[in-house]
């Protein structure tokens, strides 16, 4: 494999070069606006500078104690999931043209990058079963929290019902989001993975802005959409749904099933895991809520000669335009993360969609009937779920750990650590990735922690 490297060092001659030109004497002086007093005005405590050739060694060696999922079988989930990424998208993605684009605030020079996050905007509503999409947010937990703010100022309300089997992170992301808006967030209960129904419609009244659940939710499970939304509105509040990109392979897109507005986190979509980010926040909705909408979206339209081009269009909701009437302050959608999304979408095509998502629930459905027959393995997860299930060990969640990592895997998502009544409780995700070898090799070696 061919060895490149991303360290260029100046030389003394490039600098003085660089200093010559901008009739300077030193990189000292390049700081000469900033007052004297405030300057640290001595030298970093930092020990001295390695060769580039130790440095590399040195990072090498750092790197070698972390475990991934190059090392170990992953079984992890709750938000980020291993997926087989095609090599065209990783080749297209590293194209100049797009690496190094930046906002396209000028159709003329941006053309490239416009239709590709028009085409982004199409797919993802097609695949959510809305009618517009922006072009992207930042990730899944930041696009919730802003359709939670676009339920409330549309409604002109300021509760929201926002289901416990959310995940944690994203409730976390939205109740930071609400309080510096003055909104109340009322959170509706679960049993055994789905939403109370009773609980839902005594907490419904003409104060709710939007109702907010998952679909697959948290715990792997499904909820009646299409109920929840009649009854949301009934009180002419907003369904808020948080789905799985992935998972629209095999189930019915919520837009279909009434729901106002779709977000979900599309990492799973050409995006490796890389440590949590960068990911993309994907967000669509009804036509009708499109100027309350935050962030860019690209519209269509014809140039002077009557070819077909893209421009950023409804501008004045962006803080660019007009700053004090923006609908919000972001400032930089993941674009690159949506054209990683859109070129993944373009070449697996309806029917590769379909597959990863059968692939995935057929394995998952295969490593759920297994461990039920497993002595000290209690699954709590009905047959109503896709590719995420709960169960409970006999055995403390930090030996369990720590004994299947000694094994080679990651186990899945420790519940106790958000929901303090599932202690021993995992959430087990599987995806495409894993093989009936890695899957059986998971089921022995659990049995052999738990005896």
């Amino acid at each position: 494999m061919e060895k490149t490297f991303s360290y260029l060092p100046h030389t003394v001659e490039d600098k003085r070069k660089m200093l010559d030109f901008l009739n300077l004497q030193s990189t000292d002086d390049l700081f000469n606006d900033i007052p004297r007093e405030i300057l640290l005005n001595r030298s970093l405590d930092l020990p001295d500078a390695m060769s580039e050739l130790s440095l590399e060694r040195h990072m090498s060696r750092l790197a070698g104690k972390n475990q991934d999922t190059s090392k170990l079988v992953s079984f992890l989930g709750a938000g980020s999931y291993e997926h087989y990424i095609p090599s065209v998208v990783d080749s297209l993605v590293s194209r100049s043209e797009f690496y190094t684009s930046y906002t396209p605030y000028q159709p003329e020079i941006s053309q490239g990058m416009l239709q590709a996050i028009f085409e982004y905007q199409t797919m993802v509503s097609e695949i959510m079963g809305t009618e517009i999409a922006n072009a992207s947010m930042y990730d899944g937990p930041t696009a919730l929290a802003e359709t939670g703010i676009v339920a409330c100022s549309h409604t002109r309300r300021n509760r929201l019902l926002v289901a416990r089997s959310v995940n944690p992170e994203y409730r976390k992301v939205l109740a930071t989001y609400a309080a510096g808006q003055s909104i109340e967030i009322v959170e509706i209960p679960e049993n055994q993975g789905n939403i109370q129904i009773e609980t839902l419609k005594n907490l419904l009244d003409s104060s709710v802005a939007g109702v907010i659940l998952q679909y697959p939710n948290y715990f792997g499970t499904l909820d009646d959409i299409r109920s929840i939304a009649e009854m949301a509105h009934s009180q002419e509040a907003l369904l808020i749904v948080v789905t799985y990109p992935i998972a629209m392979g095999l189930l019915t897109p919520p837009g279909q099933l009434g729901a106002d507005m779709v977000i979900a986190e599309g990492q799973s979509l050409g995006n490796a895991m890389q440590y949590g980010g960068p990911y993309l926040g994907i967000l669509t909705a009804r036509k009708d809520l499109m100027r309350k909408l935050p962030g860019r979206m690209v519209g269509q339209t014809k140039d002077t000669d009557g070819r077909r081009g893209f421009v950023l269009t409804l501008q004045a909701r962006e803080q660019h335009i007009r700053r004090d009437k923006a609908s919000s302050n972001i400032c930089s959608n993941q674009a690159l993360n949506a054209l990683a999304a859109t070129i993944y979408l373009s070449y697996m095509g309806p029917q590769g969609l379909r597959d990863v998502a059968y692939q995935c629930h057929q394995k998952a459905a295969y490593l759920r009937s297994r461990l039920k027959s497993l002595s000290g393995v209690e699954v709590l997860t009905g047959e109503k779920f896709f590719h995420e299930f709960v169960i409970r060990l006999n055995r403390s969640a930090d030996e369990v750990e720590k004994a299947m990592l000694e094994k080679g895997f990651l186990p899945g998502v420790r519940l106790e650590n958000e929901y303090e009544d599932m202690k021993n409780c995992w959430l087990i995700a599987v995806t495409e990735m894993r093989t009936k070898d890695e899957l059986d090799g998971y089921i022995s070696a659990l049995q052999e922690v738990l005896d």
